[in-house]
């Protein structure tokens, strides 16, 4: 078998062709961005042990488990992230969540941050990287989770204080910025078997979905800085419902943003400024 009949067995099963070419380019220890070289050695024996891993990937993809936990690696925020079961796949609509978080920083110097629920570690780990100067805390309840977020900021290389807890027990503050990506999928929601080879502690939340957005806005007002921000990313309809739960904390200025596809994916609200 050639890498051309490789990829076609893939495509007969159903596989996107960049899907099947990232795990060939795995299989063969080639960087993820190696497609040109894909095409270009199309002809190429793949060797048999390679073809057995490839087949066994391939029937895995097929099955629904994520490509990045495949190949063990996610970029966000052109951040390359280790990846697996014990966490949520970063998704690209986060990094909206990044951004925002980042002009909420404008303007103020060492800013103290955590991020809860932090999964990969991904949104502590961006800011951390366009924020030098920052306080970075991170924190899930997760001890699994933990080592994944562990690993990523030793390898990137980037100061982040990591902890066990569930969400703001033990937070200290006052921080410039809370920050989160929790879960907020409904129980029995329709999507969840889409979702099933991820955790799903990291995806559910209650009847409604909001049942930990609103532990989480509840605790957060007494934690923020002089005009400090909540920011927090929910389901694709419950913009409306955490804008209301922001101002009913007291928080000031609640709004949204939105995602790649015009969803509002992200509400936020801020504590006034004293005086």
């Amino acid at each position: 078998m050639n890498l051309q009949q490789a990829l076609g067995e893939a495509a007969a099963q159903g596989l996107a062709r960049l899907d099947a070419q990232l795990l060939l380019l795995h299989v063969l220890g080639r960087a993820q961005g190696d497609r040109a070289w894909l095409i270009a050695h199309d002809g190429d024996p793949l060797p048999q042990e390679q073809a057995r891993r490839f087949a066994e990937l391939v029937a895995r993809r097929a099955a629904g488990e994520p490509l990045a936990y495949l190949v063990g690696n996610k970029e966000f925020f052109g951040l390359p992230l280790q990846v697996d079961a014990r966490v949520l796949v970063p998704r690209p609509d986060t990094e909206v969540l990044v951004e925002w978080s980042l002009d909420c920083l404008q303007g103020r110097t060492a800013p103290r941050v955590i991020d809860l629920g932090t999964g990969s570690g991904a949104i502590a780990l961006a800011i951390r990287q366009a924020r030098t100067d920052a306080h970075v805390e991170a924190v899930d309840r997760s001890a699994a989770a933990l080592e994944v977020a562990h690993a990523n900021a030793h390898a990137l290389g980037l100061p982040v204080r990591l902890r066990q807890a569930d969400w703001l027990d033990g937070a200290t503050g006052p921080y410039d910025l809370i920050v989160s990506n929790p879960p907020y999928i409904a129980a029995g929601d329709a999507h969840l078997p889409d979702l099933r080879h991820e955790p799903e502690s990291a995806l559910v939340a209650g009847a409604d979905g909001l049942d930990d957005i609103r532990r989480i806005v509840a605790a957060a007002p007494a934690l923020l800085a002089p005009g400090g921000w909540l920011l927090l990313e929910h389901g694709w309809d419950q913009a409306a419902a955490v804008r209301a739960l922001l101002a009913s904390a007291g928080l000031a200025e609640a709004q949204s943003r939105h995602d790649l596809a015009g969803i509002e994916r992200c509400s936020g609200a801020r504590r006034l400024e004293l005086g």
